[in-house]
């Protein structure tokens, strides 16, 4: 009888779980729904009855619009998809081994260097410093390079990522010693393998950073063909005339009702798209790497 009871109180607990959760899911899709049924409503329609979940006008205009003539958005999307690529492996390569040497007992000067990295977290380089310095000093301006410095380390990661290196017991390290490994070996074959929940996890976050980042390209780069995918859809958004332009290299007369308004959910869809896709293929680490460093194993 408790059995049965305890049986019929899980499956009601689960019921109820299950619902709160898809009610939480949907008010979390709704603003991507309305993004996409907005970005297939006429013109007219947005303009008089605003966004709907059920627009009666359906119009691809703006679609055709954006792919109408695609040499400089296939181009944006080249340059941010080879930057987010090569960015994200390269700052989890430089996150997870400065984080593993920050987390060995005897290396001497541990606690300074984490201070250091702590105390570096809680302030931000100036603009007009870093400007000068990226431009005059590393000469970076209109060099693809220049996004990579943008999110290649960041202490926050760091610190996360030697945190879960913490949890890992001493003793892997130690019977690599006795077998006569030396540290790059230990970092890469022992170490490493353990850390997919945090690279996951942090690889996530950094990977949004560099596909979300549009400031780099509005402050260094002049030259349309290294535009970051961004920094195209803010100046698509921002500028008339660069709508207007896209329309003339197609050889289209730019029509009296241009729409302006379906135009950016198109490109807000088209850009977001991408990185959705990879949402699927890290959830089984991403709850993981969110608790790296809560329980110490």
């Amino acid at each position: 009888m408790l059995r049965m009871f305890s049986r019929t109180e899980n499956i009601g607990f689960q019921f109820f779980a299950y619902v709160i959760i898809t009610v939480i899911a949907f008010f979390a899709l709704l603003p991507f729904l309305l993004l996409v049924t907005g970005s297939i409503t006429g013109e007219n329609e947005i303009v008089r009855r605003g966004y709907t979940l059920f627009p009666n006008e359906i119009s691809f205009e703006s679609y055709k619009i954006i792919f109408e003539h695609p040499q400089e958005i296939l181009q944006a999307y080249l340059v941010t998809i080879t930057v987010t690529l090569a960015g994200t492996l390269s700052a989890l390569f430089l996150t997870s081994m400065t984080a593993y040497v920050l987390a060995r007992r005897d290396f001497k000067y541990r606690n300074f260097f984490a201070l250091f990295f702590f105390f570096t977290s809680m302030f931000y380089a100036p603009l007009v410093a870093n400007y000068i310095y990226t431009v005059n000093v590393l000469g970076l301006k209109n060099n693809p390079l220049v996004y990579l410095i943008s999110g290649l380390l960041s202490p926050w990661y760091v610190l996360i990522m030697r945190n879960f290196i913490k949890t890992l017991p001493d003793e892997l390290i130690e019977a690599a010693k006795i077998d006569g490994a030396n540290d790059v070996f230990i970092y890469a074959r022992v170490i490493l393998p353990l850390l997919t929940p945090a690279l996951a996890t942090v690889g996530l976050f950094v990977a949004l950073g560099y596909w979300n980042d549009w400031s780099t390209t509005m402050l260094y780069i002049d030259v349309p063909k290294y535009y970051s995918l961004q920094y195209y859809l803010y100046r698509i958004i921002n500028s008339q005339k660069a709508i207007e332009r896209m329309i003339a290299m197609g050889g289209s007369a730019i029509p009296p009702a241009l729409p302006t308004q379906a135009i950016k959910m198109a490109m807000a869809v088209v850009t977001v798209g991408p990185i959705i896709f990879l949402y699927p293929f890290l959830q089984r680490y991403f709850v993981q790497g969110l608790t790296v460093g809560a329980v110490k194993g």
